[in-house]
């Protein structure tokens, strides 16, 4: 791994060692949640102004109105997503800085993502690159529409609050499929593991959350 791929100083190993130490103290659980987080450079995703606070446990401006959420989510958004089982194909909607992406890549199959703003896209494009992982698809589309051509996904997972879930990105999950994401106005924001069953839809509130708002259209 390259030096700047393997941080120094506030990027080290080490500062990515004590993040995932703080993961397991707030509960986070599954091994290879904490081995992902131990392993992606989370400061790549960030502004090289923001790259010494990388590793601490707080959302980052990514610009755009945008932020790249704090370790913690990550983790347990994820953990939440795979915890049922293997999963072969996953759509996230809000690709962001490419950093939960990244992360997701090293749990299931294949990762499809979608972003709105496209040149927040094209800069995770870059950071994404530079990891050389194989398994990422990505798009620049409205995320309330999903990705029709490549489901029925095993998982979905959104990054930004919708005040209710997209009836798309629900048709689009598979029988058995769990969705994760934040929903509600900012302020009272509360995080669902959604499941699909033969019968329909069964919705488990997590945890409060903290999210962008999930805009429609593209920019």
């Amino acid at each position: 791994m390259n030096v700047r791929l393997r941080g120094i100083g506030m990027t080290s190993p080490r500062t990515r060692e004590r993040m995932v130490n703080r993961l397991r103290e707030l509960g986070i659980r599954h091994p290879r949640v904490l081995d992902a987080m131990l392993n992606v450079p989370r400061h790549i995703f960030v502004e090289d102004a923001f790259a010494s606070r990388a590793y601490e446990d707080n959302a980052l401006p990514i610009g755009f109105g945008q932020t790249i959420s704090q370790p913690y989510t990550v983790a347990r958004m994820t953990e939440l997503l795979i915890e049922a089982g293997p999963l072969r194909r996953v759509l996230e909607v809000g690709t962001g800085s490419g950093y939960q992406t990244a992360v997701l890549a090293q749990q299931v199959g294949k990762v499809y993502s979608v972003e709105r703003i496209e040149a927040l896209q094209d800069r995770a494009i870059r950071s994404l690159s530079d990891l050389k992982l194989r398994n990422i698809r990505l798009k620049h589309g409205d995320g309330y529409l999903g990705w029709h051509e490549y489901g029925p996904f095993d998982g979905i997972l959104v990054t930004a609050a919708p005040m209710r879930l997209p009836e798309a990105l629900l048709n689009q999950l598979a029988v058995g499929g769990v969705l994760v994401a934040p929903v509600g106005e900012a302020g009272n924001q509360m995080l669902h593991r959604v499941t699909r069953t033969e019968a329909g839809y069964e919705t488990l509130p997590v945890e409060p959350a903290m999210f962008v708002p999930l805009l429609p259209g593209t920019a």
